[in-house]
């Protein structure tokens, strides 16, 4: 993502969470990544020092791994800060 798009996605992301949600709040973040190579790694690793729960499942082939972590958080931006942790992992498709 260029800058101005990322910035967009992230204000647009912050609005949409402070209308729904009362803070804090438990949020549960899914994320699918390849199998192979270190994506889940390092999205657990983004998660570390943390009391999140972290979910991982297989996909029926085995080639993705669907990563689910819950985590209560005080704020948007406290959420907005790790989907931007985990951006740059190769494959990352976040949902």
């Amino acid at each position: 993502m260029d800058t101005d798009k990322e910035k967009e996605f992230y204000d647009k992301l912050k609005e949409r969470l402070v209308e729904t949600s009362t803070f804090p709040t438990t949020y549960l973040y899914k994320f699918i990544v390849p199998t192979a190579g270190t994506g889940v790694k390092e999205i657990e690793s983004a998660f570390d020092d943390t009391d999140a729960v972290v979910i991982n499942k297989l996909s029926k082939n085995g080639k993705f791994t669907s990563v689910s972590i819950s985590l209560r958080l005080e704020s948007a931006e406290a959420i907005i800060a790790y989907y931007k942790k985990v951006a740059g992992v190769e494959g990352l498709i976040s949902l």
